[in-house]
């Protein structure tokens, strides 16, 4: 049986979500704040434009983030082995064994299946392989690349903020997830870094080594770091 939270794991760099996580919930308080702010509109029509404009936000932050962490976007627009076209950018993390094609979408609220369009449903084309009843047809193609995606829903009670972010992997045929886990529990997965055994600064438990998690700096985006930090583009 095929360990989907293995792979995900090996494939996808931890700092890599930790920094879609907030760059994420900054667009969504963005979002917020704009048609608070700049558009005069009554209650339900602030709603449905906070929700277009959060979700472009957030997708622009997502390629923007994918890009600076090593992801290869899809830049043909048609998916591996088909001729479905994708609209949304979708990026590549090779792995060790196996590759994770990640993309972005909002759930209608934590643990609700995304609502199913054009490029979803050519992404999940991609995971027909952990549906054994699905693979009746030998000559179907068989991609061995994970499709999944990185899911955020909305806090109904507090404007401006997320309820929930996960982790998710949906069926080919597009009716449940087969892999879900909120982005909290996903994290707990990644092993600690090791230390070397000569670090005065490592305290001990037991005799063994204890690496304490690091701060983690804000994420920044490129346009906000200072020329001299802009080189000549090798982290693109």
């Amino acid at each position: 049986m095929i360990d989907i939270r293995s792979i995900l794991l090996r494939a996808l760099p931890k700092d890599l979500l930790l920094d879609l996580e907030d760059r994420l919930r900054a667009e969504a308080l963005k979002a917020h704040e704009v048609v608070i702010k700049e558009l005069p509109l009554n209650a339900k029509r602030s709603r449905e434009v906070e929700g277009q404009i959060r979700f472009r936000l957030q997708e622009e932050g997502y390629e923007e983030v994918v890009k600076l962490h090593g992801g290869h976007l899809l830049t043909t627009g048609v998916m591996l082995d088909t001729n479905l076209k994708v609209f949304q950018p979708f990026a590549r993390f090779p792995g060790s064994e196996v590759g994770v094609i990640l993309g972005f979408a909002t759930m209608p609220e934590a643990g609700k299946i995304p609502p199913k369009n054009k490029s979803r449903a050519a992404g999940v084309t991609l995971n027909v392989r952990f549906q054994p009843t699905l693979l009746d047809d030998q000559n179907s193609a068989k991609p061995t690349d994970i499709f999944a995606l990185f899911l955020t829903a909305r806090d109904r009670e507090r404007a401006g903020l997320i309820e929930e972010i996960a982790i998710g992997v949906i069926g080919a045929d597009y009716k449940d997830f087969i892999f879900y886990q909120s982005l909290e529990n996903f994290l707990s997965g990644y092993a600690s870094e090791p230390v070397m055994p000569n670090d005065p600064s490592a305290p001990t438990a037991g005799g063994a080594v204890v690496k304490l998690r690091q701060t983690r700096k804000p994420f920044i985006r490129p346009e906000q770091l200072p020329d001299t930090d802009i080189g000549d583009g090798t982290t693109n």
